[in-house]
């Protein structure tokens, strides 16, 4: 299956072909996109029981796309979403999505520990809760971000469905259509996808090696400023950033942190993966060093289970209660049994221990990426070396396309995510985003292997006939799981 731009396009070429020879000549991909965009034409002429032709069965014409509200405009598929269908055929060795690797948990003991609560607490587990959480596992939370220097009490902290409702939440009280976020380039689909939702306009800041530039997050505020638009805040995801996979240099992050003290700015630090460092300790969260000028959001889903879909904001007074106001409007409470169960696991299991677990098990796999890297990619290829996280972010060779490039990767039964669903201005065609998180290290070694070929094949291409201009984005991706 190729994103849908391409089976349009490729579909469209395609009929204006003689049928007698419908097919013929077209690469295996190519052809698989035009017989797909065929069947929805010839299904789309179908009458089944009645039905206008106008409005079939499946059809992708929307009677209502004059009735949207304008901020669901610019909502389009992510990146990673439209490669699904494809990463779950098993000849496909998919670098795309960043599925935990919940295999390596103790799921009997967690399955037992699941029968044992509803056994022993179901009337409670299986009921409604407050919006704010779970009271104990909210003390649990400011128990797992001690172990970055944070000092919280459990009243700072509003339980989410995940960090990214966190995202949609803060971003829904703090916006106006036309606001300014700052954000990190590259950043995070499925904050990119919020900010859009509510009519944002995001300025990306450069990053190097080391993390945001202190410098350049300056010229952005004070450009900001001399245009007369309002920065409401800035979004950063400090530690093996997704999907650049670099960290916020410790030198760094006193410097960030008064720069937006002196503008004014709150600081939206998004953790993930801070805990799945692979070398020493734990870097200090922004937030330890400035609890009032910091939302620190953090989630269960990489250090746990992304299936029950807890998060947390540990947040300044004023905003934990507008983030407990915006939530009870948005699903009135969260799951019960979720928390519960969360709470149960850091309260039995041994937590740290899986943890420790979960960081020589992505190591591995992110050795196997960097050797296979240095050992196969060819000249003009460059790539970060992050030191803990699920990302590599490569860079392409000029001249390639990484989202032209994608069908004949799926084709030849690698997937990755091209870097344009990492700019809020569809930029990032250069780039491309490899997730090393899920896959054995020989199958990630043997994709690498697939990719380098494939990059191969273009850069012949590339010289035989030269370049097209690289296409851009027409809207910002709306996430889906595996963007996380």
């Amino acid at each position: 299956m190729l994103p849908p731009a391409s089976v349009i396009r490729l579909a469209g070429e395609q009929r204006e072909l003689p049928y007698k020879a419908p097919y013929a000549g077209m690469i295996p991909s190519a052809r698989k996109a035009a017989i797909m965009g065929d069947h929805w034409q010839q299904a789309s002429q179908r009458q089944p029981g009645g039905q206008s032709p106008e409005t079939p069965h499946g059809s992708r014409i929307d009677p209502y796309v004059g009735q949207y509200a304008e901020r669901a405009r610019g909502m389009v598929a992510s990146e990673i979403r439209a490669l699904f269908a494809v990463t779950a055929r098993p000849e496909i060795v998919s670098l795309a999505g960043g599925s935990p690797y919940v295999t390596a948990l103790p799921l009997d003991a967690v399955g037992e520990m699941f029968g044992q609560l509803v056994a022993g607490r179901g009337s409670a587990a299986l009921q409604y809760c407050t919006a704010q959480g779970d009271a104990g596992l909210r003390e649990k939370i400011c128990e797992v971000m001690s172990l970055e220097g944070i000092r919280a009490h459990p009243d700072d902290v509003v339980v989410t469905v995940g960090s990214q409702q966190a995202l949609d939440l803060i971003t829904r009280i703090f916006i106006d259509p036309g606001d300014v976020v700052l954000a990190e380039a590259p950043s995070y689909v499925g904050a990119l996808g919020a900010f859009a939702a509510y009519q944002a306009d995001v300025v990306h800041v450069p990053m190097d090696d080391q993390g945001l530039i202190p410098e350049a997050l300056g010229e952005a505020i004070a450009a900001a400023g001399a245009a007369g638009r309002r920065v409401k805040f800035l979004y950063t995801v400090p530690n093996f950033q997704n999907p650049a996979g670099v960290t916020l240099a410790a030198g760094r992050r006193h410097a960030i942190l008064d720069i937006c003290r002196a503008a004014g700015l709150l600081v939206i630090e998004d953790n993930p993966y801070g805990l799945l460092g692979f070398e020493g300790e734990p870097m200090r969260a922004l937030r330890a060093d400035d609890p009032q000028g910091v939302v620190y959001l953090g989630s269960f889903s990489k250090t746990f289970a992304p299936g029950l879909r807890v998060g947390w904001a540990a947040a300044p007074p004023a905003v934990r209660d507008k983030l407990v106001l915006a939530a009870e409007s948005a699903v009135l409470c969260h799951s019960s049994f979720a928390q519960m169960a969360v709470r149960e696991y850091l309260g039995t299991q041994g937590w740290r221990e899986q943890i420790k677990d979960f960081r020589e098990l992505y190591r591995r796999r992110r050795d196997a990426a960097l050797e296979a890297l240095s050992a196969q990619m060819p000249d003009g290829c460059e790539w970060t070396r992050p030191a803990g996280g699920f990302y590599v972010w490569l860079k392409l060779p000029d001249g390639i396309n990484a989202k032209a490039m994608l069908p004949r990767a799926v084709s030849s039964r690698v997937a990755y995510v091209p870097g344009t669903g990492f700019y809020a201005d569809g930029s990032g065609a250069g780039h491309i985003r490899l997730s090393y998180c899920f896959p054995e290290p020989e199958r990630i070694r043997e994709g690498i292997r697939r990719l380098a070929s494939v990059i191969e094949t273009e850069m012949e291409l590339r010289d035989t006939f030269g370049t097209d201009a690289i296409p851009r984005g027409t809207g910002v991706d709306t996430p889906g799981p595996g963007d996380l």
